[in-house]
C-alpha cells in the first residue's frame, strides 16, 4: 500500500473516529422508553445506557407484594436500556455502513452491539 492511500485511510478512519465520538454524546440526549404490569412501571434510558427516570403509579405499591413491584421496576429497567443500546447500534451501523471495523468493537461494546 502506497503512503498516500495509507495517509487517505488513516484521515479516514480519524473522521469515523470523530463521528462516533459525536454520536456517544448526541446519544446521551436521546431516550427509550419501557414499561411493565400493563404500564404501572414505566422506565426512562438514555443512549449511554443510564436511568433517567422511573415513574410508579400508585396502583403498583402493594405493601404485601413487594416482590411483584420489584419484578415490574427490574422488567421496566432492563427492557428500556436493552431498547436504548438497540437505538444506538442502530445508529452506529448507519455510520459504519454495518462494517465491523477493527478497534471499533470496543465503542460498540459500550451501547450494548
Amino acid at each position: 500500500m502506497s503512503k498516500k492511500m495509507m495517509g487517505n485511510l488513516m484521515r479516514e478512519a480519524q473522521k469515523l473516529q470523530e463521528k462516533m465520538m459525536q454520536m456517544q454524546e448526541e446519544a446521551k440526549q436521546k431516550t427509550a422508553e419501557a414499561s411493565s404490569g400493563g404500564g404501572m412501571v414505566t422506565v426512562v434510558a438514555n443512549g449511554a445506557g443510564q436511568l433517567v427516570s422511573v415513574n410508579i403509579e400508585k396502583e403498583a405499591v402493594d405493601p404485601d407484594d413487594v416482590e411483584m413491584l420489584q419484578d415490574l421496576v427490574l422488567a421496566a429497567c432492563n427492557e428500556a436500556i436493552k431498547r436504548a443500546q438497540e437505538m444506538v447500534g442502530d445508529e452506529m451501523s448507519k455510520l459504519t455502513g454495518g462494517m465491523q471495523i477493527p478497534g471499533m468493537s470496543d465503542m460498540a461494546n459500550l451501547f450494548g452491539k
